[in-house]
């Protein structure tokens, strides 16, 4: 993909994710946000930095301007069933690095969540 659509897929985010803050807010009466924080897995092809100036850019000029969004980068894991260990998943490589196991359950790496915000 280009650059400029990697933006568009982190900007598309960024308009959902302001739309749950901003609905959110209005059923709890806030009108000042402040941070957004928010988990990125590895598997979601989401560039955490585009996302950064997509809601930079999102909320430049708006009413909820100055507010910022922290992003906790989610490493792909997983468990081998054969054997219980679990570990990194680095370059999709889908065997146990303990048992050579190759039936192995995906533990985090696909979240894309908004864990909470701070507003006022």
């Amino acid at each position: 993909a280009s650059r400029s659509e990697e933006k568009m897929h982190e900007m598309s985010i960024t308009r959902c994710v302001l739309d749950a803050v901003a609905r959110e807010m209005k059923n709890h009466g806030l009108t000042r946000l402040e941070k957004v924080r928010m988990r990125v897995g590895e598997l979601t092809a989401v560039e955490p930095e585009s996302l950064r100036f997509c809601f930079d850019a999102s909320v430049n000029g708006t009413p909820i301007e100055g507010a910022s969004l922290e992003i906790e980068e989610v490493p792909l894991t997983g468990r081998c069933n054969a054997c219980a260990t679990e570990f990194r998943i680095e370059g999709f490589k889908s065997s146990c690095p303990e048992c050579g196991g190759t039936s192995i359950e995906r533990l985090t790496g696909s979240e894309l969540d908004i864990v909470s915000i701070e507003a006022t």
